[in-house]
Protein backbone atom coordinates (compact mmCIF):
# COMPACT_ATOMS: atom_id res chain seq x y z
CA UNK A 1 0.00 0.00 0.00
CA UNK A 2 0.95 3.45 -0.91
CA UNK A 3 2.43 6.20 1.41
CA UNK A 4 -1.02 8.05 0.85
CA UNK A 5 -3.42 5.17 0.84
CA UNK A 6 -1.81 4.42 4.49
CA UNK A 7 -2.40 7.63 5.75
CA UNK A 8 -5.81 8.30 4.28
CA UNK A 9 -6.78 4.99 5.37
CA UNK A 10 -5.76 6.24 9.47
CA UNK A 11 -7.29 9.14 8.74
CA UNK A 12 -10.44 7.71 7.73
CA UNK A 13 -10.82 5.75 11.10
CA UNK A 14 -8.84 8.55 13.65
CA UNK A 15 -9.03 11.78 12.18
CA UNK A 16 -5.82 13.85 11.46
CA UNK A 17 -4.53 13.51 14.56
CA UNK A 18 -2.73 9.63 14.66
CA UNK A 19 -0.89 8.83 17.99
CA UNK A 20 1.34 6.04 18.13
CA UNK A 21 -1.12 4.41 20.28
CA UNK A 22 -3.81 4.12 17.34
CA UNK A 23 -0.70 3.03 14.76
CA UNK A 24 -0.47 -0.02 17.62
CA UNK A 25 -4.13 -0.60 17.19
CA UNK A 26 -3.91 -0.28 13.19
CA UNK A 27 -0.84 -2.64 12.99
CA UNK A 28 -2.15 -5.33 14.92
CA UNK A 29 -5.42 -5.30 12.75
CA UNK A 30 -3.77 -5.19 9.36
CA UNK A 31 0.04 -7.19 10.29
CA UNK A 32 2.73 -4.97 9.86
CA UNK A 33 5.37 -3.52 11.02
CA UNK A 34 5.67 -0.55 13.37
CA UNK A 35 8.33 0.68 11.80
CA UNK A 36 6.97 0.07 8.39
CA UNK A 37 4.19 2.50 8.81
CA UNK A 38 6.52 5.04 10.57
CA UNK A 39 7.92 5.14 7.17
CA UNK A 40 5.05 5.71 5.29
CA UNK A 41 4.39 8.56 7.64
CA UNK A 42 7.07 10.20 7.94
CA UNK A 43 6.33 13.25 5.93
CA UNK A 44 3.10 13.70 8.52
CA UNK A 45 5.21 13.60 11.68
CA UNK A 46 4.72 16.49 13.83
CA UNK A 47 8.05 18.02 14.87
CA UNK A 48 9.57 17.74 18.44
CA UNK A 49 7.07 14.83 19.36
CA UNK A 50 7.18 11.28 19.50
CA UNK A 51 4.61 9.06 18.19
CA UNK A 52 2.54 11.86 16.29
CA UNK A 53 1.10 12.70 12.87
CA UNK A 54 -0.72 14.92 11.67
CA UNK A 55 -2.75 14.23 8.36
CA UNK A 56 -4.88 17.63 7.95
CA UNK A 57 -2.67 18.32 4.68
CA UNK A 58 -4.77 14.68 2.81
CA UNK A 59 -7.63 16.98 3.49
CA UNK A 60 -6.64 19.98 2.37
CA UNK A 61 -5.78 18.23 -0.90
CA UNK A 62 -9.29 17.31 -1.27
CA UNK A 63 -10.73 20.15 -0.45
CA UNK A 64 -8.57 21.91 -2.61
CA UNK A 65 -9.29 19.38 -5.73
CA UNK A 66 -13.05 19.89 -5.10
CA UNK A 67 -13.17 23.25 -4.88
CA UNK A 68 -11.24 23.87 -8.24
CA UNK A 69 -13.89 20.79 -9.85
CA UNK A 70 -16.43 23.35 -8.42
CA UNK A 71 -15.29 26.00 -9.56
CA UNK A 72 -14.14 25.13 -13.17
CA UNK A 73 -16.72 26.53 -15.67
CA UNK A 74 -18.15 23.35 -17.66
CA UNK A 75 -21.01 22.94 -19.77
CA UNK A 76 -21.67 19.41 -18.19
CA UNK A 77 -23.56 18.76 -15.51
CA UNK A 78 -22.28 19.07 -11.86
CA UNK A 79 -21.74 16.11 -9.55
CA UNK A 80 -22.33 15.05 -6.32
CA UNK A 81 -18.91 16.13 -4.91
CA UNK A 82 -20.71 19.73 -5.44
CA UNK A 83 -23.71 19.13 -3.01
CA UNK A 84 -20.89 17.56 -0.66
CA UNK A 85 -18.55 20.35 -0.64
CA UNK A 86 -21.61 22.78 -0.27
CA UNK A 87 -23.16 20.93 2.14
CA UNK A 88 -20.19 19.58 4.28
CA UNK A 89 -22.41 16.38 4.78
CA UNK A 90 -19.84 14.09 6.44
CA UNK A 91 -21.46 10.70 7.65
CA UNK A 92 -20.28 7.69 9.97
CA UNK A 93 -21.07 4.74 8.16
CA UNK A 94 -19.81 2.45 11.03
CA UNK A 95 -22.96 -0.15 12.64
CA UNK A 96 -23.08 1.12 16.09
CA UNK A 97 -21.59 -2.13 18.42
CA UNK A 98 -24.67 -4.19 20.05
CA UNK A 99 -24.15 -5.18 23.47
CA UNK A 100 -26.80 -7.91 23.00
CA UNK A 101 -24.71 -9.42 19.59
CA UNK A 102 -23.68 -12.83 20.04
CA UNK A 103 -21.33 -14.50 17.44
CA UNK A 104 -21.73 -17.77 15.92
CA UNK A 105 -20.95 -20.04 12.97
CA UNK A 106 -19.44 -17.91 10.23
CA UNK A 107 -19.19 -14.87 11.95
CA UNK A 108 -15.15 -14.94 12.58
CA UNK A 109 -14.36 -16.19 9.24
CA UNK A 110 -16.56 -13.04 8.21
CA UNK A 111 -14.46 -10.82 10.38
CA UNK A 112 -10.96 -12.68 9.57
CA UNK A 113 -11.86 -11.84 5.88
CA UNK A 114 -12.58 -7.94 7.14
CA UNK A 115 -10.06 -7.49 8.91
CA UNK A 116 -7.48 -8.27 6.71
CA UNK A 117 -8.49 -5.22 4.09
CA UNK A 118 -8.01 -7.65 1.01
CA UNK A 119 -11.05 -7.35 -1.76
CA UNK A 120 -12.73 -11.00 -1.69
CA UNK A 121 -15.99 -10.76 -2.38
CA UNK A 122 -18.32 -13.19 0.10
CA UNK A 123 -21.71 -14.74 -0.92
CA UNK A 124 -23.54 -16.00 2.92
CA UNK A 125 -26.72 -17.81 2.07
CA UNK A 126 -29.01 -19.53 4.56
CA UNK A 127 -32.57 -19.83 5.48
CA UNK A 128 -34.39 -16.45 6.73
CA UNK A 129 -33.82 -15.15 10.57
CA UNK A 130 -30.53 -16.59 11.00
CA UNK A 131 -28.61 -13.68 11.28
CA UNK A 132 -26.77 -13.40 8.16
CA UNK A 133 -27.02 -9.40 7.56
CA UNK A 134 -26.60 -8.55 11.41
CA UNK A 135 -23.26 -10.81 11.65
CA UNK A 136 -21.69 -8.73 9.14
CA UNK A 137 -23.17 -5.44 10.24
CA UNK A 138 -21.50 -6.58 13.81
CA UNK A 139 -18.26 -8.12 12.47
CA UNK A 140 -18.13 -4.22 10.19
CA UNK A 141 -19.00 -2.78 13.97
CA UNK A 142 -16.13 -4.48 16.32
CA UNK A 143 -13.38 -3.73 13.44
CA UNK A 144 -14.34 0.00 13.10
CA UNK A 145 -15.38 -0.28 9.27
CA UNK A 146 -17.94 1.46 7.50
CA UNK A 147 -20.71 -0.04 5.57
CA UNK A 148 -23.21 0.51 2.84
CA UNK A 149 -26.09 -1.26 3.04
CA UNK A 150 -28.00 -1.99 -0.07
CA UNK A 151 -31.55 -3.95 0.03
CA UNK A 152 -32.18 -5.85 -3.25
CA UNK A 153 -35.44 -6.42 -5.07
CA UNK A 154 -36.37 -7.01 -8.52
CA UNK A 155 -36.69 -3.44 -9.45
CA UNK A 156 -33.18 -2.42 -8.66
CA UNK A 157 -31.04 -1.35 -11.36
CA UNK A 158 -27.81 0.35 -12.67
CA UNK A 159 -29.11 3.87 -11.83
CA UNK A 160 -29.98 2.32 -8.17
CA UNK A 161 -26.62 0.99 -7.26
CA UNK A 162 -24.25 3.39 -9.43
CA UNK A 163 -26.27 6.45 -9.34
CA UNK A 164 -27.42 8.66 -12.11
CA UNK A 165 -28.61 12.00 -12.56
CA UNK A 166 -31.17 14.19 -10.14
CA UNK A 167 -32.70 17.82 -10.61
CA UNK A 168 -31.81 20.04 -7.52
CA UNK A 169 -33.39 23.54 -7.81
CA UNK A 170 -33.46 23.47 -11.13
CA UNK A 171 -30.00 22.12 -12.45
CA UNK A 172 -29.08 18.83 -14.00
CA UNK A 173 -26.91 16.92 -10.66
CA UNK A 174 -24.93 13.34 -10.82
CA UNK A 175 -25.58 11.87 -7.77
CA UNK A 176 -23.06 8.75 -6.69
CA UNK A 177 -24.85 5.43 -5.60
CA UNK A 178 -24.46 3.52 -2.60
CA UNK A 179 -21.80 1.39 -4.28
CA UNK A 180 -19.91 4.25 -5.89
CA UNK A 181 -20.15 5.74 -2.51
CA UNK A 182 -18.59 2.32 -1.05
CA UNK A 183 -16.07 2.54 -3.58
CA UNK A 184 -14.38 5.71 -2.94
CA UNK A 185 -14.58 4.97 0.51
CA UNK A 186 -13.13 1.79 0.68
CA UNK A 187 -16.36 0.63 2.70
CA UNK A 188 -17.60 -2.48 2.67
CA UNK A 189 -20.66 -3.03 0.27
CA UNK A 190 -23.98 -5.36 1.43
CA UNK A 191 -25.99 -6.78 -1.54
CA UNK A 192 -29.06 -7.37 1.11
CA UNK A 193 -31.30 -10.32 -0.39
CA UNK A 194 -28.98 -10.36 -3.45
CA UNK A 195 -31.24 -13.64 -5.03
CA UNK A 196 -34.40 -10.88 -5.64
CA UNK A 197 -31.93 -9.34 -7.91
CA UNK A 198 -32.51 -9.13 -12.06
CA UNK A 199 -29.90 -9.76 -14.34
CA UNK A 200 -29.71 -5.46 -14.02
CA UNK A 201 -27.26 -6.51 -11.56
CA UNK A 202 -24.62 -7.44 -14.18
CA UNK A 203 -23.98 -4.27 -14.52
CA UNK A 204 -21.72 -4.92 -10.96
CA UNK A 205 -19.49 -7.15 -12.78
CA UNK A 206 -16.27 -5.22 -13.32
CA UNK A 207 -16.59 -4.38 -9.35
CA UNK A 208 -17.36 -7.64 -8.57
CA UNK A 209 -13.40 -8.31 -9.81
CA UNK A 210 -12.01 -5.38 -8.36
CA UNK A 211 -10.92 -3.08 -11.22
CA UNK A 212 -13.60 -0.61 -10.20
CA UNK A 213 -16.08 1.33 -12.93
CA UNK A 214 -16.31 3.96 -15.30
CA UNK A 215 -18.98 6.65 -15.15
CA UNK A 216 -19.64 6.99 -19.13
CA UNK A 217 -22.34 9.35 -18.04
CA UNK A 218 -20.31 11.69 -16.87
CA UNK A 219 -16.82 10.12 -18.11
CA UNK A 220 -15.11 9.82 -15.02
CA UNK A 221 -13.54 6.25 -13.91
CA UNK A 222 -13.91 4.90 -10.22
CA UNK A 223 -11.02 3.08 -9.00
CA UNK A 224 -11.81 1.04 -5.44
CA UNK A 225 -10.33 2.73 -2.60
CA UNK A 226 -8.41 0.52 -0.06
CA UNK A 227 -10.28 -1.89 2.23
CA UNK A 228 -13.17 -1.79 0.14
CA UNK A 229 -14.83 -5.39 -0.70
CA UNK A 230 -18.43 -6.56 -1.20
CA UNK A 231 -20.65 -9.09 0.31
CA UNK A 232 -23.49 -10.49 -0.70
CA UNK A 233 -26.67 -12.06 1.58
CA UNK A 234 -29.37 -14.18 0.72
CA UNK A 235 -31.97 -17.15 1.47
CA UNK A 236 -30.95 -19.07 -1.71
CA UNK A 237 -27.42 -19.88 -3.59
CA UNK A 238 -28.61 -17.96 -6.38
CA UNK A 239 -30.63 -20.72 -7.92
CA UNK A 240 -34.07 -19.40 -6.99
CA UNK A 241 -36.42 -21.63 -4.82
CA UNK A 242 -37.76 -24.83 -6.09
CA UNK A 243 -39.96 -25.18 -2.98
CA UNK A 244 -41.79 -21.60 -3.02
CA UNK A 245 -40.53 -20.97 0.53
CA UNK A 246 -38.43 -17.71 -0.85
CA UNK A 247 -40.75 -16.52 -3.91
CA UNK A 248 -39.70 -13.76 -5.63
CA UNK A 249 -36.22 -15.02 -5.31
CA UNK A 250 -34.62 -15.67 -9.47
CA UNK A 251 -31.69 -17.84 -11.02
CA UNK A 252 -29.06 -15.56 -10.85
CA UNK A 253 -26.41 -15.14 -13.79
CA UNK A 254 -23.89 -17.81 -13.49
CA UNK A 255 -20.85 -15.41 -14.38
CA UNK A 256 -22.21 -13.12 -11.45
CA UNK A 257 -22.27 -16.29 -8.95
CA UNK A 258 -18.90 -17.05 -10.00
CA UNK A 259 -17.37 -14.06 -9.21
CA UNK A 260 -17.87 -14.19 -5.57
CA UNK A 261 -14.29 -16.69 -4.37
CA UNK A 262 -16.25 -17.86 -0.92
CA UNK A 263 -19.55 -18.71 -0.10
CA UNK A 264 -20.77 -19.02 3.56
CA UNK A 265 -23.38 -21.35 4.50
CA UNK A 266 -25.09 -20.05 7.35
CA UNK A 267 -27.23 -22.26 10.10
CA UNK A 268 -29.42 -21.16 12.61
CA UNK A 269 -27.50 -21.18 16.16
CA UNK A 270 -27.32 -24.48 18.73
CA UNK A 271 -29.88 -24.28 22.01
CA UNK A 272 -27.33 -23.29 23.66
CA UNK A 273 -26.25 -20.30 21.44
CA UNK A 274 -29.73 -19.25 21.41
CA UNK A 275 -30.40 -19.35 24.97
CA UNK A 276 -27.22 -16.81 24.99
CA UNK A 277 -29.47 -14.60 22.83
CA UNK A 278 -32.96 -15.09 24.62
CA UNK A 279 -31.51 -14.52 27.70
CA UNK A 280 -31.45 -10.64 26.65
CA UNK A 281 -34.96 -10.13 26.27
CA UNK A 282 -36.00 -12.98 28.91
CA UNK A 283 -35.45 -13.64 32.71
CA UNK A 284 -37.15 -17.17 32.70
CA UNK A 285 -34.65 -19.82 31.77
CA UNK A 286 -36.49 -22.13 31.83
CA UNK A 287 -38.81 -20.75 29.31
CA UNK A 288 -35.69 -20.11 27.22
CA UNK A 289 -34.27 -23.15 27.40
CA UNK A 290 -38.31 -24.59 26.74
CA UNK A 291 -38.76 -22.45 23.20
CA UNK A 292 -34.82 -23.29 22.46
CA UNK A 293 -35.73 -27.13 22.34
CA UNK A 294 -38.96 -26.53 20.44
CA UNK A 295 -37.09 -24.68 17.68
CA UNK A 296 -34.28 -27.39 17.62
CA UNK A 297 -36.83 -29.76 17.23
CA UNK A 298 -38.78 -28.45 14.52
CA UNK A 299 -35.92 -27.64 12.59
CA UNK A 300 -34.64 -31.63 12.60
CA UNK A 301 -38.28 -31.96 11.87
CA UNK A 302 -38.44 -29.47 8.81
CA UNK A 303 -34.91 -30.93 7.58
CA UNK A 304 -36.12 -34.71 7.53
CA UNK A 305 -39.07 -33.28 5.68
CA UNK A 306 -41.62 -33.94 8.19
CA UNK A 307 -43.32 -30.45 8.45
CA UNK A 308 -42.89 -27.57 5.69
CA UNK A 309 -42.13 -24.47 8.12
CA UNK A 310 -39.77 -23.44 10.54
CA UNK A 311 -38.61 -21.30 14.03
CA UNK A 312 -36.41 -19.01 13.22
CA UNK A 313 -33.99 -17.34 15.77
CA UNK A 314 -35.72 -14.02 15.05
CA UNK A 315 -38.69 -15.74 15.82
CA UNK A 316 -37.82 -16.88 19.27
CA UNK A 317 -36.94 -13.08 19.94
CA UNK A 318 -40.18 -12.01 18.92
CA UNK A 319 -41.62 -14.85 21.39
CA UNK A 320 -39.62 -13.65 23.97
CA UNK A 321 -40.20 -9.90 23.48
CA UNK A 322 -43.79 -11.14 23.76
CA UNK A 323 -43.65 -12.52 26.72
CA UNK A 324 -41.87 -9.65 28.33
CA UNK A 325 -44.96 -7.42 27.48
CA UNK A 326 -47.95 -9.84 28.04
CA UNK A 327 -46.56 -12.23 31.09
CA UNK A 328 -47.98 -15.05 29.60
CA UNK A 329 -45.90 -17.75 27.55
CA UNK A 330 -48.94 -19.27 25.57
CA UNK A 331 -50.02 -15.94 24.35
CA UNK A 332 -46.35 -14.97 23.69
CA UNK A 333 -45.94 -18.38 21.69
CA UNK A 334 -49.67 -18.28 20.18
CA UNK A 335 -49.45 -14.72 19.26
CA UNK A 336 -45.85 -14.95 16.98
CA UNK A 337 -46.99 -17.99 15.08
CA UNK A 338 -50.18 -16.58 14.18
CA UNK A 339 -48.42 -16.11 10.49
CA UNK A 340 -48.70 -19.47 10.33
CA UNK A 341 -51.87 -22.03 8.44
CA UNK A 342 -53.74 -23.50 10.93
CA UNK A 343 -52.47 -26.87 10.87
CA UNK A 344 -48.73 -25.69 10.92
CA UNK A 345 -50.04 -23.84 14.30
CA UNK A 346 -51.70 -26.46 15.73
CA UNK A 347 -48.23 -29.15 15.31
CA UNK A 348 -46.29 -26.11 16.74
CA UNK A 349 -48.72 -25.67 19.92
CA UNK A 350 -48.86 -29.63 20.20
CA UNK A 351 -45.27 -29.44 20.16
CA UNK A 352 -44.80 -27.02 22.70
CA UNK A 353 -46.75 -29.02 25.46
CA UNK A 354 -44.75 -32.02 25.01
CA UNK A 355 -42.13 -29.92 25.38
CA UNK A 356 -43.10 -27.57 28.39
CA UNK A 357 -46.16 -29.52 30.49
CA UNK A 358 -46.73 -25.86 32.44
CA UNK A 359 -48.41 -24.67 29.51
CA UNK A 360 -51.42 -24.83 28.06
CA UNK A 361 -53.27 -23.50 24.57
CA UNK A 362 -56.45 -22.42 24.12
CA UNK A 363 -58.45 -24.58 22.09
CA UNK A 364 -60.93 -22.01 20.98
CA UNK A 365 -60.19 -18.20 22.17
CA UNK A 366 -63.38 -16.68 20.99
CA UNK A 367 -64.24 -12.89 20.97
CA UNK A 368 -61.93 -11.16 23.95
CA UNK A 369 -64.27 -9.35 25.99
CA UNK A 370 -63.25 -5.94 27.78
Amino acid sequence: MSSKNRAQELQARYGNNVSSAQVNEYIAEVGIRYSTIAKQLKKYKVPNTKGQWNLASLASQRQALEDTFVASPSTTPQTCATLKTEQGVTQNLVPVKDAEFVPFGNFNDVKKVLRSKQFYPMFITGLSGNGKTYSVEQACAQLNRELIRVNITIETDEDDLIGGFRLVDGDTVWHNGPVIEALEKGAVLLLDEVDLASNKVLCLQSILEGKGVFLKKIGRYVRPAAGFTVIATANTKGKGSDDGRFVGTNVLNEAFLERFPITFEQEYPTPVTEAKILAFHCEDKNYIKHLCDWADIIRRTFKDGGIDEVISTRRLVHIAKAYSIFNDKAKAISTCINRFDDETKQAFSELYDKVDADVEFEVDKGKETE
